[in-house]
């Protein structure tokens, strides 16, 4: 492969990985991670189990009624339940049953954020499709063996829809940690988490938003080169026309000066007579 070629399917290599970083975080559900504070159910019929509340049942005096002794106290009535949240779901796990419990984010959050949740949504779909699109023309850059402005043009388009995508993703990425911190403060009761942190979808999130900033300037450090590597081509042609004629200019001026300063037959004339005339004969001698 050509050195020019390779470059470009470099340039093509980040480009792909900013576009699966975008999917993949879109697409998964642990944006934020965390641990939310469940009381313990009562264990009921089942003295063994675990992650309940045990109890031994007494009668009253009287027998009319139960008397139930409940042995946990403090913390010990707790549990720490696992969950994760993304775009479009918020899965938490089960208590005494394998799997999670989904329901959607959209639900969750305030009513009068989720119009800034979709703006977060639409913001992160039009950085993929941005990212895709770049992808696409440097693709064909790679694949058709040509140079000349059209390439430059290439650059010049990727240049700018890649830092449109970054700038798009970043603002995504603000909306959505905004709208998260809100719901952990006003959000339901029987949401609210007690721990959380940044999952590995967010990461992967601002790791696209880096890719694309970093190809942006790739492709206009690239785009600048070529400009002025063309405009360096140009003044060196322009400036070797001029040295063409100044170099032909003293052989014409030197030809005009032979041909001046050659004598005449008429002057040849006048030196041949003189020459002949005796010293002391007086003679005039007149040329026209």
């Amino acid at each position: 492969m050509e050195p020019a070629r390779r470059q470009r399917a470099l340039t093509l290599l980040p480009v792909g990985l900013a576009l699966t970083c975008s999917l993949t975080a879109v697409g998964s559900s642990y944006w934020c991670e965390g641990t939310r504070r469940v009381a313990k159910p009562l264990c009921q019929d089942r003295p063994g189990a675990l992650h309940c509340i045990h109890y031994s049942p007494g009668s009253a005096d009287n027998g009319s009624q139960a008397v139930q002794y409940i042995w946990e106290m403090g913390d010990d009535k707790f549990i720490q339940r696992r969950f994760h949240v993304g775009l479009w779901h918020s899965c938490e796990e089960r208590l005494g049953s394998p799997g999670e419990k989904c329901r959607s984010f959209q639900s969750v959050i305030p009513a009068e954020e989720r119009g800034v949740l979709w703006l977060s949504i639409g913001a992160e779909v039009l950085n993929i499709l941005l990212t895709l699109m770049s992808a696409v023309l440097l693709g064909s850059r790679v694949s058709y063996h040509s140079s000349g402005l059209h390439w430059l043009k290439v650059d010049a388009s990727v240049a700018i829809l890649m830092v449109l995508a970054g700038l798009l993703a970043m603002v995504a990425h603000m909306m959505y940690t905004t709208i998260f911190e809100i719901t952990v403060n006003l959000g339901p009761e029987d949401w609210k988490p007690q721990t959380w942190d940044y999952g590995w979808s967010y990461c992967l999130a601002w790791c696209s938003f880096a890719l694309c900033m970093a190809v942006s300037v790739m492709a206009t450090s690239r785009y600048t080169t070529a400009r002025l590597e063309i405009a360096e081509k140009k003044s060196v042609q322009r400036g070797s026309q001029p040295s063409q004629r100044n170099f032909q200019e003293p052989k014409s001026s030197k030809s005009v000066w032979e041909t001046e300063a050659a004598p005449s037959p008429a002057e040849h004339a006048v030196i041949s007579v003189s020459e002949h005339l005796p010293s002391d004969v007086p003679g005039k001698v007149s040329m026209c």
